[in-house]
């Protein structure tokens, strides 16, 4: 036989090269003296490989078949091991799964724009800030002067009254240059953008919008619209899956000349997004807008004292925190399968010393070490594989429970869909599992060939194998004190937030808008009649004690930042002072009970024709007149010379997490006409001695009757704002929980199984020594010694994992320490316990032995 054939018969299976090899041999030598010419003989040489490609694929098909028919009758016969591996490996992918979903969709993917590398946001970074809005002359110098830049454009929140299709609804949008949209490189769904100048009246808008308002009629190409009284003509409407600047946004509307025509460089409302040019990188424009930054710094040195630029990418809209808590997201399903491969492999090497009888006659039989390896490397990847797909189920589920986790503040969907991509993962990961936890166990199991093991059967085990085995145990441990360690440090975290006083009372309020269209309620004395006529019939509903409006409610919006400047300061110096300009109705900070400290607050002689005065926080006098009384002070803000008249506690108005800057709270009606409009009253709060949700229909009619128009909006109670805030950090605390949950009793489940093959490895020797007059409690304390080294052997090195990633994390933990006592404690506690169950049922076993039985059984 030539070399060459020989090579083309290796591609068969050694079973059937044994069987067929020498018959194909001859059968080609015969054919091939047959074909003198070289052309004949190269035609051979071609069918003969052809031929031997495909007998060789279906060769190995047949016995691919005849091994999962065998694995599966084998591991019918052993259902409980079956169930256990399939439920472990499903828990380990689904969680993994699961967590790259979200990592995937909200750290790696990229944004749903076109060259979305090439998009970054562009931020003034004034003394104690990173990132702030832009004003507008600020916006017109930067795009001048940038070369940076392909192109660049702005945008500003833009919600406003729908009315005309259905019921009048709140509509949350955009108003944009007529570049932006276009910048981003996606095509409207049907229609068009905005051009610079002849859609001044245009509006574009979001698929869901279409879809919920209009039907989802292709006719409302050219149709007229009311948006909060002036009629807007619908010129496009976007893909479904766009979603900018974030996913609340319903439409779109360009921005009025007036709007980028301002000069106030103090007035910072412009968010700015730009495209850099081929071949500039993030860093060059960072370094060339702090130059253009400190050029206007000179030019301007009262209005842009100090006042930076910094360029991130478009994607890096992701804050710190939410990066931590999807790192620790993954970081936990890791564990978790660390853990869930751990008990695999501990399974299949169990299961591998229980079969060394079968397989010691099947090597007698004449299978090779390669049969047996193939034969128990596809048990292995039948179970990894019905596990994988269990696990897709559970990540499927999961999926939607951590889409809470993606910010609402980014451009993308809800949720992350279980698309090709993750599917994908989801089969390497399957894959890998089976293999590089299934090969190990099969090469160890198929290393039989003494014939004595027929006698000793299943008393093989110890050695390097038991300490191998120990060794997967003593992972598992280590792993679930790190994260019983790290949740119990977020939630100890959260714990502390939750009950951070927030400087009111949250409950028993409901909170709604009623934010009033600038055309119809231009002028104060219009608004006036409109929140005297709702608060009147509002305070007169049964059950409600008292009523107000503000123009910003804390922590559901943080309140415009406003320069201080007190009589005979410097310009210069009056733009370091900032304060948080609220507006009010009388009795507000009676509804939120917010304590008055000193003076008095706002009341209904507090009108346009009188002295304008103001009501500050403690922390605006402690920053300010430390050590004074603050009552007849005066300062100018917002405009205005405001006279202080009382002093109220502080708030905390950015989250319970955030420290907040002072406050500043004026009469609603101490505001020229057309003046401030963004700080215009429309947040409702209304305390009630009854369920708030039983109030609001009867609210909504108290509307209705003020102004058959004027749509309710933002329906919460207090509580849930105050809720929301740590709501993100719930989920992750719970998530965690519940992965360390998972691996606390997968560990459990690991000492369990290593205990019990322990004592089943060791019944001749407990017999013998029972026999021999040993007490019970020398063989208790035999096996709960095992159980007490493995845990301490993985509790010691988890401890010092932990702490690390403690550390790893602080800027989650609120000022809980990473090496918090009463955590660790627990945590060690819990393996403890964790180890004391696990070790009982062997236990038992251990001392229920009966040596005669054991010497019948040998």
């Amino acid at each position: 036989m030539s070399r060459a054939h020989r090579a083309l018969l290796h591609l068969y299976p050694a079973s059937f090269r044994r069987e067929y090899g020498g018959e194909m041999s001859q059968l080609f030598e015969r054919r091939l003296s047959q074909c003198p010419s070289g052309v004949g003989r190269m035609r051979l040489w071609i069918g003969e490989i052809l031929d031997v490609l495909s007998n060789a694929a279906s060769a190995h098909w047949d016995l691919l078949v005849h091994d999962l028919r065998y694995a599966t009758r084998t591991l019918a016969r052993t259902p409980g091991f079956a169930l256990t591996a399939i439920l472990v490996t499903a828990l380990g992918v689904g969680a993994n799964t699961a967590a790259f979903s979200v990592a995937d969709f909200v750290m790696l993917r990229p944004l749903p724009f076109r060259e979305p590398s090439r998009l970054v946001r562009l931020w003034e970074s004034p003394p104690g800030y990173t990132t702030m809005e832009l004003s507008p002359p600020n916006y017109r110098d930067w795009k001048e002067m940038s070369r940076s830049f392909e192109t660049m454009g702005a945008f500003h929140g833009a919600a406003a009254n729908l009315l005309g299709q259905g019921a009048p609804r709140r509509v949350q949008g955009s108003a944009v240059t007529s570049n932006l949209l276009p910048m981003l490189g996606v095509s409207p769904f049907i229609g068009r953008l905005f051009t610079s100048a002849e859609d001044a009246d245009g509006i574009v808008l979001s698929h869901a919008l279409w879809q919920d308002a209009f039907a989802g009629s292709h006719d409302v190409i050219g149709r007229t619209v009311v948006l909060d009284g002036a009629p807007r003509v619908v010129i496009g409407v976007m893909p479904p899956d766009f979603h900018f600047p974030s996913r609340a946004v319903e439409f779109w509307l360009p921005m009025p000349n007036d709007q980028l025509a301002d000069d106030d460089r103090t007035n910072n409302w412009f968010e700015v997004v730009a495209r850099l040019r081929p071949g500039v990188t993030v860093a060059q424009a960072q370094a060339e807008m702090s130059a253009i930054a400190a050029n206007l710094e000179r030019q301007y040195p009262v209005e842009n004292e100090k006042i930076g630029a910094n360029v991130y990418e478009l994607k890096d809209g992701l804050s710190e925190q939410s990066k931590l808590l999807l790192i620790g997201l993954c970081a936990a399903s890791l564990c978790i399968l660390l853990i869930a491969c751990a008990n695999l492999a501990n399974l299949l090497l169990a299961r591998g010393l229980t079969r060394q009888r079968e397989l010691v006659v099947r090597t007698a039989l004449g299978a090779g070490r390669e049969r047996l390896v193939r034969q128990l490397l596809t048990e292995s990847l039948l179970l990894a594989g019905l596990g994988g797909a269990l696990g897709v189920l559970v990540a499927v589920v999961s999926v939607p429970l951590l889409g809470r986790l993606v910010p609402n503040t980014l451009p993308l969907a809800q949720t992350p869909a279980v698309d090709i991509r993750i599917l994908l993962f989801a089969a390497l990961l399957t894959g890998a599992t089976g293999i590089a936890f299934g090969v190990f166990p099969a090469l160890r199991a198929s290393h039989v060939t003494d014939v004595g093991a027929l006698r000793e059967g299943a008393r093989g085990g110890g050695g390097r194998k038991a300490r191998l085995r120990a060794a997967l145990v003593v992972a598992e441990v280590m792993a679930s004190v790190v994260l019983l360690v790290s949740a119990g440090l977020l939630m100890r975290a959260l714990w502390r937030i939750q009950a951070t006083d927030p400087g009111f009372r949250p409950d028993g309020v409901l909170t709604l808008q009623t934010a009033l269209p600038s055309p119809r309620y231009d002028s104060v004395a219009r608004r006036e009649q409109f929140y005297n006529g709702v608060l009147n019939g509002v305070q007169a509903l049964p059950g409600v004690s008292s009523a107000a409006y503000i123009s910003f409610l804390p922590m559901a919006m943080g309140g415009g930042i406003w320069p201080v400047v007190f009589p005979g300061q410097s310009q210069t110096r009056a733009v370091s002072n900032v304060a948080s300009l609220r507006f009010i109705t009388p009795g507000f900070f009676k509804t939120l009970g917010i304590p008055l400290r000193r003076g008095r607050g706002v009341t209904e002689s507090d009108r346009g024709d009188q002295p304008f005065v103001a009501v500050v926080s403690e922390s605006f006098v402690k920053r300010y007149w430390p050590n004074e009384n603050p009552i007849g002070h005066r300062f100018e803000f917002g405009f205005s010379e405001r006279t202080v008249v009382g002093v109220v506690g502080d708030i905390m108005v950015r989250g319970l997490e955030r420290s907040s800057e002072p406050q500043v709270y004026l009469p609603y009606g101490q505001v020229e006409d057309g003046s401030l409009i963004g700080y215009v009253p429309k947040d409702l709060a209304i305390r009630t001695t009854i369920p708030p949700a039983t109030l609001l229909p009867a609210v909504r009619e108290v509307v209705r009757s003020v102004d058959a128009e004027q749509p309710i909006s933002s329906v919460r109670t207090m509580q849930q704002i105050v809720d929301e805030g740590v709501a993100s950090r719930e989920v992750q605390a719970r998530v965690l929980a519940a992965f360390a949950l998972i691996a606390f009793l997968l560990a459990g489940v690991g000492i369990h199984g290593l205990l019990s093959f322990a004592v089943s490895n060791r019944r001749h020797e407990f017999g013998v020594r029972m026999a021999l007059g040993a007490e019970s409690s020398a063989i208790v304390g035999m096996v709960m010694r095992q159980a007490v080294l493995l845990a301490a052997a993985g509790v010691l090195p988890g401890i010092v994992l932990a702490y690390a990633a403690g550390r790893g994390m602080q800027a989650l933990l609120a000022g809980v320490l990473p090496g918090d006592p009463a955590t660790f404690a627990a945590a060690v506690t819990l393996c403890v316990a964790m180890t004391l169950a696990g070790s009982m049922v062997p236990v038992l076993h251990a001392v229920r032995l009966e040596p005669a039985t054991v010497f019948r059984e040998e």
